[in-house]
């Protein structure tokens, strides 16, 4: 058998137009993995749409990365139209649960395998205004456990990232008013970087993170930390 040092492996990255998926595929490259990518849009490896189109045969990739989602339908509960809800859960939830599957047989079959499910900080608290996101990342935390506590005997492992406000195209081309409610909002007082998500999925898909399985990683800037204090309102 070869060793696993002597490998090339090969990795599938969804969502990989542009934004977090593209910083995911580029930094896996340069850890010397071969890299297809997919997604809806136009520049990708596959051009597919993960919630119904039919996947082609993905046994022989060993690290998945599950970042396809659809993060801009904006309704509170009470207005949110059906089609809207289905929307966000049959990509989001769905089609990473489909990507993750594909998958699946071949990690068992060679005893190696690496799935970082992207999901979200509001998978935790909540996100007003977009209850399907929020619950379709929420979703992605019980799939990762689950494929985890399946799989930890098969030397393959399962983790999901948790970005914060990640400064991606979509979101620096925000309005400067809403940027500028937003920046005092955040503690570290910087969105997170695309590159810094990366770093943290080529950890987790390393041969180092061998015995790093079924976690919640959040990349945020301390998100959800309480900064309140009674005392001086210094930093320091």
């Amino acid at each position: 058998m070869t060793s696993p040092s002597a490998t090339v492996r090969r990795a599938l990255v969804t969502g990989a137009a542009r934004g977090i998926g593209a910083a995911i595929a580029e930094r896996l490259r340069a850890d010397g993995l071969e890299v297809t990518t997919l997604d809806r849009d136009e520049g990708c490896d596959l051009r597919l749409d993960l919630s119904s189109d039919e996947l082609p045969d993905l046994a022989e990739i060993d690290v998945c990365v599950s970042n396809a989602a659809i993060t801009d339908t904006i309704a509170p509960a009470h207005r949110m139209s059906a089609e809207q809800w289905s929307g966000d859960i049959d990509v989001n939830l769905t089609g990473a649960f489909r990507a993750v599957q594909a998958c699946l047989p071949g990690m068992r079959e060679r005893g190696w395998g690496r799935i970082v499910a992207i999901s979200s900080g509001a998978a935790k608290t909540g996100l007003r205004g977009q209850v399907a996101y929020s619950a379709s990342k929420a979703g992605l935390l019980g799939m990762v456990m689950t494929l985890a506590a399946e799989n930890v005997h098969r030397g393959i492992t399962a983790n999901a990232v948790l970005p914060g406000m990640v400064a991606t195209e979509k979101v620096r081309a925000m309005p400067n008013e809403v940027l500028e409610r937003l920046m005092p909002l955040l503690p570290s007082g910087r969105m997170v970087e695309p590159a810094e998500i990366a770093a943290t999925v080529s950890y987790l898909c390393s041969e180092a993170a061998a015995q790093v399985t079924g976690q919640e990683i959040a990349v945020d800037g301390g998100a959800d930390l309480n900064t309140f204090t009674l005392g001086s309102e210094g930093r320091d």
